[in-house]
């Protein structure tokens, strides 16, 4: 079979019962990113759980160029318009942007709760958008990081599964930031529980970010926490399981 997605990046759906979970990748991620998740929530909550795939991603760099931050926001509704076709009660659990995306889609989408793992919120450098598209007309990608690819990880063993875009495209990250400005405007107008966890050793994304998002949320029933033994991506990485936990334990509370 010869496919645009990359071998083994594909979205996933997993039947189970009424309670529906749509699970957010990140900012050149893949599904493949939250699949150990939605498998962890299938099993221990018997819930239904569709990973998608955001626009642009999971394919190659230069689809993620066109990409625009609506065309994100649009794949998560399409992925709650599908998954409302099985299940009776969504949550929304993104990782990094996906996270970003389940804060900004709350306020736009019927979900009974939002769950963050490593969620930004801001870009680190303080650029306006228009700018970094303006810069992107001269450069088309620039690299992630100085440091050797799995230098973050703890789990060596699951860095070797993962997969992203190896560059940030630099326009991708002008709809970032815009997307970014629409989330923190969106933050004081959510009004169903949001459970947040980041790791404290996350370099990528700061723990910092939690911190902010916590403190813009106006709706009473919010919590955060922290997982040391984990990256960026701590929805692979050696705590994994204590994440996967943490948002079981919060999914169980608000349906009972």
């Amino acid at each position: 079979m010869n496919t645009q997605t990359i071998p083994t990046t594909e979205p996933f759906f997993l039947q189970g019962n009424k309670t529906g979970i749509l699970l957010i990748h990140g900012f050149t991620g893949t599904p493949k990113e939250m699949r150990w998740m939605g498998e962890y929530l299938n099993r221990e909550l018997g819930a239904t759980c569709l990973g998608i795939r955001l626009a642009g991603h999971a394919t190659r760099p230069k689809d993620m160029v066109r990409s625009r931050w609506t065309d994100w926001t649009a794949s998560v509704e399409d992925g709650y318009n599908i998954l409302r076709g099985a299940a009776d009660r969504i949550y929304l659990a993104g990782l990094s942007m996906g996270g970003a995306l389940s804060l900004l889609m709350s306020t736009r989408l019927d979900v009974k709760g939002v769950v963050t793992i490593s969620a930004p919120y801001r870009m680190p450098a303080e650029h306006p958008a228009w700018q970094i598209r303006l810069f992107s007309y001269f450069k088309t990608y620039i690299r992630k990081s100085r440091e050797a690819p799995d230098s973050s990880w703890y789990d060596k063993e699951a860095f070797k599964g993962h997969i992203s875009y190896p560059l940030n495209p630099i326009r991708s990250a002008a709809e970032l930031d815009v997307l970014l400005e629409k989330m923190r405007g969106a933050l004081p107008k959510i009004n169903v529980p949001v459970c947040m966890i980041h790791s404290r050793n996350d370099s990528y994304v700061v723990p910092e970010n939690m911190e902010n998002i916590y403190a813009d949320l106006t709706v009473a029933d919010k919590t955060k926490f922290y997982v040391e033994k984990s990256g960026h991506v701590a929805t692979r990485d050696a705590e994994r399981g204590r994440v996967f936990e943490i948002a079981r334990d919060f999914i169980r509370r608000i349906e009972s």
